[in-house]
């Protein structure tokens, strides 16, 4: 790899994703979940009875790994599927009650680590860093 490459801002991008993902799960650790499980739960909550592709395309991560991420909630209790009014081949997904309380313990973790970024950044810088992401993922999806 040249140096010029390590000056790229997808290489910035994927060196901060890296060491956000790796705090992420030494905090979410002690409370037996990781990060795909805490934004699975997360998605769950915003969208209650969503389907596992909706839930696929909205992560961007494969079906495949959404249906593990999904068998090993549905292990632990904390999510439940039912089978789609109107379409019963269709199964909607929803929090359980212990679904809802690993979130609670969970989202305090996750909130901690954003104050932490946004009390280096400052109101200012945080505003600034959004707008310039947002303004990344519109540049790639114009492709």
């Amino acid at each position: 790899m040249s140096a010029d490459a390590l000056d790229r801002v997808l290489w910035v991008l994927r060196r901060t994703e890296l060491a956000v993902q790796a705090l992420k799960e030494q905090r979410l650790r002690p409370l037996g979940m990781a990060p795909a499980h805490y934004s699975l739960l997360i998605a769950l909550q915003s969208v209650p009875g969503i389907t596992g592709a909706e839930l696929s395309r909205r992560l961007s991560v494969t079906p495949q790994a959404v249906a593990s991420l999904l068998t090993r909630l549905e292990a632990r209790g904390q999510l439940e599927r039912r089978v789609h009014p109107r379409h019963r081949h269709v199964q909607e997904l929803h929090l359980t009650e212990a679904g809802r309380d690993a979130l609670r313990q969970a989202d305090p973790v996750i909130a901690e680590i954003d104050q932490q970024v946004n009390g280096k950044l400052g109101p200012e810088g945080v505003a600034q860093l959004k707008t310039l992401l947002e303004q990344v993922a519109d540049a790639v999806r114009e492709t």
